[in-house]
């Protein structure tokens, strides 16, 4: 269950990360409080991930999980390009969690 909560906790972080190109630099008020709930319940999640996981590997996956959404929503939103350079380290992301998922603790 732990690791579920985690990588829902990833998914709030991309939420917000993305979020913050919506804000304007915190200029749009409706975006700018998805953005700050977004954040608190990313954090929340991930401060009760780490009562069970190690925090090297709870920070690492939640930002691993949060950079591959953001990347996947850059190009899905923002037409941002994917070139194969970017899909390359996509997958050592996506790699990195999975072996720290295997690895245990």
């Amino acid at each position: 269950m732990v690791w579920l909560t985690l990588f829902i906790a990833g998914l709030f972080e991309t939420a917000w990360a993305v979020g913050l190109k919506y804000t304007h630099g915190f200029s749009r008020l409706g975006p700018s409080v998805f953005t700050l709930g977004a954040m608190f319940v990313s954090v929340l999640l991930l401060s009760r991930c780490m009562k069970t996981l190690p925090v090297g590997t709870a920070y690492a996956v939640w930002t691993g999980v949060g950079a591959v959404g953001a990347v996947i929503l850059g190009v899905a939103l923002f037409h941002e390009p994917l070139t194969w350079p970017r899909m390359l380290c996509l997958a050592l992301i996506i790699s990195g969690i999975i072996g720290l998922k295997l690895a245990g603790h």
